[in-house]
Formats: structure tokens, C-alpha cells, sequence
């Protein structure tokens, strides 16, 4: 049994910097056709010519995958800072809150501070893409703690496409559900598929690990229903998010899981136990591109039933599910 897709988009991926940078791109290549490049970098990538100079280094180690790449918002970000971006191509600007993940301090405090960016992508149509947890509540109640500033963005800037990225909640998704104008969120492979249990229930996964942390079992099902029906506000976004591993086994486990090498066929596996394997295309293909007003890429990628086992290594690091038999695989 085969399954033929559109190449499909990832949109919000971790590729990182230095020599690793070039590996992760060509891993995502082999399977995506487009990508959306995260820029919690060191320093982030908040400028044009930074932002250029960082898409085509992975867009020369991975010949055919389009590379996108998101601004960091920063609290100086002002509107001739967002026109420049603009003018480049640049689609999204990132919101990270103050310490929400790695590399996220000198982040932002509030919202308020950057009305006047907000306002230009508002007008320039470009999306804003929200890791939405507060740093400062509890760190299982962090996303729904950030609900509040997410409504209040979003009734500000009616016209101003907003992406709650990494949905972990059930109230996350309902926020997103509720919200009025053009607003849509991210899934990623591990709170799709993970809870709680699997991360601390028995032995601590430390590659289980990310922010924001998988939640309970209800959480998972309300996000799963989204796919389920076909909901078009929720369309892929991994958060592949490698580190080495000697990072994630180590006494001081950075956040982050390294989902790319498996993602295809994980989520194949996932839509054919629930007989839903005709959600998978739109969810993958259609949805995001659709919201963030792009064409479809190029070509198809080819999947086949076909078990096979996921590597304990890739890339020096330990991808998600290490170990584990797949029943679906990717095509040459």
C-alpha cells in the first residue's frame, strides 16, 4: 500500500544554527516541500539581512525545500522595521513572552509595548506567530494563563492574522475556536500524541520534554477532535526542536523534541488507526498554506506501508519515538 501527498509545509520548525543548521534543513527536505523557520537564534534573527543570509544557508543544504523564516518581535520593533521585512518576503513575526523557552529572554513583557508593530503587520498582512505561555504562572497552567493577552491582541487587531503556536490545551484550542477574525493554530506531533504519563507517568523521558509541556489526556482529545472533523484553523506545525543528545541526557535538560526524522510517517500511522487517513492531506497541504496565503509547492512526496525502525540517533540527536517500529515510511 502506497500514499501519495502534495509535498506538505511544516509551519514552525527549530532548525538552530551553526554546522548542525545544514543537517536538520536536508532532514526536513526529504520530506516537506516548505518550512517555516523559527528565529529564537543567538542573536535572534530580527533583520533583513540576517534573516536572508540564515534562509539561504538551509536553502543550499537542502536543494528544492522552500525556507521560510519568521522575525523575532523584539520590544524596539517598530513600523519602518516592519515595512523593511515586509518588503523582503519575510511572512510572520514571532511573540516570544520574556523567558517563555530557549533563548527567548530580552523577550517581551506585554503587548502594549509593541502596538506600533502590531499595527504594521496588521497592514501589511503578515502573521503573528505566538508562543502563548506566562512564564510566571505555574507551568502546567501556562497557556491558558496566556489566553488573556491573546484575546486582547486579538480585539485590538481585528484584521491581523494571529497562529497560537503549539496548541497544548483544551482551552487553548477553544480560545482559538471562539476567536473572531483570521486565527488559527499550530499542532505539533508530541501533543497530538503524548500526555503527562508518557513524559512522567513511569520513568522520566527527558525527550519528551518541550514547552509547552504535554498535558493531560482531555487536552489531547480536544486537540485530536480538531483534526478529526477537519477543522481548517488548526493545520501542522512540528516545534522540532533538536538538541544533542548529551544535552537532553544530561542533569540540566533543555526543552525540546526532535520529531523531523519521523514526522510523515507517525502521522499516517496516527490518521489510519483513527480511519480518518482523508484528513491527513488537508491538515498537512492545504490548511496553513491557505492561511498564510501561499501557492502549493512543487511536487509530491511518496509514502509506503512498510515497517521499519526509528534510529536510537539522527543528526546526533535522539529523534521522537527512538526505537520504535513504525508501520509507514517515507519513499526513497
Amino acid at each position: 500500500m502506497t500514499l501519495s501527498l502534495p509535498r506538505p509545509d511544516d509551519w514552525h520548525v527549530h532548525l538552530r544554527q551553526g554546522e548542525s543548521m545544514a543537517s536538520f534543513a536536508r532532514v526536513h527536505g526529504e520530506s516537506f516541500g516548505r518550512i517555516l523557520a523559527m528565529p529564537n537564534t543567538l542573536p535572534p534573527l530580527v533583520g533583513v539581512e540576517e534573516i536572508q543570509k540564515y534562509r539561504q544557508k538551509a536553502r543550499k543544504a537542502a536543494s528544492g525545500l522552500e525556507v521560510l523564516t519568521a522575525f523575532r518581535i523584539m520590544p524596539d520593533t517598530k513600523a519602518g522595521d516592519i515595512g523593511a521585512l515586509s518588503e523582503a518576503g519575510i511572512p510572520a513575526g514571532k511573540y516570544y513572552p520574556e523567558g517563555a523557552t530557549t533563548n527567548s529572554s530580552g523577550g517581551l513583557t506585554g503587548w502594549r509595548q509593541i502596538e506600533e508593530a502590531l499595527g504594521a503587520m496588521e497592514e501589511k498582512g503578515l502573521v503573528l506567530s505566538i508562543h502563548g505561555e506566562d512564564p510566571s504562572a505555574p507551568v502546567l497552567e501556562r497557556e491558558e494563563a496566556f489566553l488573556p493577552v491573546f484575546r486582547e491582541i486579538r480585539q485590538a487587531f481585528p484584521g491581523l492574522k494571529m497562529v497560537l503556536e503549539h496548541v497544548s490545551t483544551a482551552a487553548g484550542v477553544q480560545a482559538v475556536r471562539e476567536a473572531p477574525g483570521p486565527t488559527a493554530a499550530t499542532v505539533t506531533l508530541h501533543h497530538l500524541l503524548f500526555t503527562l504519563e508518557d513524559l512522567l507517568g513511569g520513568r522520566l523521558n527527558p525527550h519528551l520534554f518541550c514547552k509547552p509541556l504535554v498535558k493531560s489526556d482531555k487536552d489531547r482529545r480536544v486537540i485530536q477532535e480538531r483534526l478529526l472533523v477537519g477543522d481548517e484553523r488548526f493545520f501542522f506545525g512540528s516545534d522540532s526542536a533538536p538538541h544533542p543528545a548529551g544535552m537532553k541526557e544530561s542533569g540540566s535538560i533543555p526543552a525540546g523534541i526532535y520529531s523531523a526524522p519521523v514526522i510523515l510517517p507517525v502521522l499516517a500511522g496516527w490518521f489510519e488507526e483513527k480511519n480518518a487517513l482523508e484528513r491527513m492531506e488537508a491538515f498537512l497541504c492545504y490548511f496553513g498554506r491557505n492561511f498564510y496565503g501561499m501557492e502549493a509547492n512543487p511536487g509530491r512526496v511518496e509514502l509506503e506501508r512498510e515497517t521499519w525502525k526509528v534510529p536510537d540517533l539522527s543528526e546526533g540527536c535522539v529523534p521522537l519515538l527512538a526505537g520504535e517500529e513504525l508501520r509507514w515510511r517515507v519513499s526513497g
